[in-house]
């Protein structure tokens, strides 16, 4: 039989090049506008909609998703604002508008 070899991947070590970048970057606030809805297995993350205060997005209104207590005005500090959260479907809403 031949003999198997085996390739080394080069480049960096074995993490991902999103999480060093989200290592390096700060944390950018943003204010809570409005509570869309309760979201989760069993409704324990609230999506926000939320307005970027400081950095590249400044200005920019996007959905997110939060665990824990929120309410309007708070101060949430985002690690990104590149990835925005999917919209909640209710029940009647989708396919048979």
């Amino acid at each position: 039989m031949a003999s198997k070899t085996q390739r080394v991947k080069e480049g960096k070590g074995s993490g991902s090049a999103g999480a060093e970048a989200l290592l390096t970057s700060t944390a950018v606030p943003a204010v809570v506008e409005s509570i869309v809805g309760r979201t989760g297995a069993k409704g324990e993350v609230t999506q926000v909609k939320c307005r970027i205060l400081q950095g590249f997005d400044k200005g920019k209104v996007m959905r997110r998703n939060v665990k824990g207590p929120v309410r309007k005005k708070d101060i949430l500090m985002l690690r990104e604002t590149q990835i925005e959260a999917r919209r909640i479907r209710g029940k009647n809403s989708g396919r048979f508008k």
